[in-house]
């Protein structure tokens, strides 16, 4: 995953794009399903 603009995380200042958190959130989607042994369709 991609960390957040100029390394900053956790702060008021913290930035990150549309598309890492969609893709970020997708990873995490699929880990739960996978952990739960649901197949993602």
């Amino acid at each position: 995953m991609r960390s957040c603009k100029d390394g900053v995380s956790h702060n008021e200042l913290e930035d990150a794009t549309e598309a890492d958190c969609a893709a970020a959130a997708n990873v995490l989607l699929h880990t739960v399903l996978a952990l739960a042994g649901i197949a993602a369709k």
